[in-house]
């Protein structure tokens, strides 16, 4: 489960964010390019938030192999 107060750097205010325990596997960033980018250091951050219920997002979250990506919604 992703942890709202280790997140990655570069995330934007709202529901949706990703935390340190991203391995840069880039799944996210295929899934839901228009909500996910890569930083300098290949993790994924979210860079453009979207409703909380939105269906490529939560399809990058539940396809997380760690787990990473949460939403507060």
């Amino acid at each position: 489960m992703a942890d709202k107060n280790d997140k990655v750097a570069g995330n934007v205010d709202g529901v949706w964010y990703v935390d340190n325990n991203c391995i840069s596997c880039g799944l996210c960033v295929s899934e839901a390019p228009e909500v996910f980018k890569t930083n300098d250091e290949d993790k994924a951050y979210v860079f453009h938030q979207v409703p909380a219920d939105d269906p490529e997002a939560n399809s990058a979250k539940d396809s997380c192999p760690v787990e990473a990506i949460g939403n507060d919604g």
